[in-house]
């Protein structure tokens, strides 16, 4: 916008002395307003465009029989390595799937359960009491029983919002074994971005449980 579009009255004769002043001081007035009314109008009007992420190049998934001596044994990316699980309280058979590339990894537990039920029920109730701890930060967990194709029963738990976890698993055969599985990323990167990420690992998670022997 310019003064001559806001100027709704003209200057019949050339002012002197005094009011040449009293004009000039005016004329600035008016610019200084009519400058700080544009200002207004293009913030008022400002739009800040979204925060683009980084582009995710995902590799092509390929899968690799686990070798290592386990009571279990499954398909895993051939883009992972195998670490055992370093933890003070960690058990026998306790192992990371890590994706260096990716930042993420898979932890597995296992447990024998030697046929007793009460010890099944407690590790059940467990892994949805794990998952319950991310109601704050989560704005949607989903449940999802699966059913392999070799008969296995899976219970699949998917979480969307800022938590440090996104998927969680958990399978047995209700008398010898019990498997318990969760994604986890080493990054703070917001979920939004991590979308293509927890969806190709997803992709991972459901190809284990597939896949998976008990031995």
């Amino acid at each position: 916008m310019n003064l001559k579009k806001i100027h709704t009255y003209t200057i019949q004769r050339k002012p002197h002395g005094l009011m040449a002043v009293r004009f000039s001081a005016l004329l600035v007035l008016l610019l200084m307003s009519v400058s700080a009314c544009r200002q207004k109008k293009e913030d008022d009007g400002f739009t800040p465009k979204p925060k683009g992420y980084n582009r995710i190049d995902l590799p092509k998934a390929e899968y690799q029989m686990l070798t290592e001596k386990h009571p279990y044994s499954f398909e895993y990316s051939k883009h992972a390595i195998i670490k055992p699980d370093t933890v003070r309280w960690a058990e026998p058979h306790w192992i990371y799937i890590y994706y260096p590339e990716m930042k993420a990894m898979i932890q597995l537990t296992y447990k024998s359960l030697d046929g007793d039920q009460q010890k099944l029920a407690k590790l059940i109730d467990d892994a949805h009491r794990l998952a319950a701890r991310h109601n704050i930060k989560a704005y949607s967990i989903k449940d999802l029983v699966m059913k392999t194709k070799s008969g296995k029963t899976a219970k699949l738990i998917e979480l969307e919002g800022e938590v440090p976890t996104y998927v969680q698993f958990y399978t047995t055969d209700s008398t010898k074994h019990y498997l318990r599985g969760a994604l986890y990323f080493n990054t703070a990167t917001k979920s939004d971005s991590l979308a293509p990420v927890i969806d190709y690992l997803k992709t991972d998670v459901i190809r284990l449980i597939n896949t998976l022997q008990w031995r």
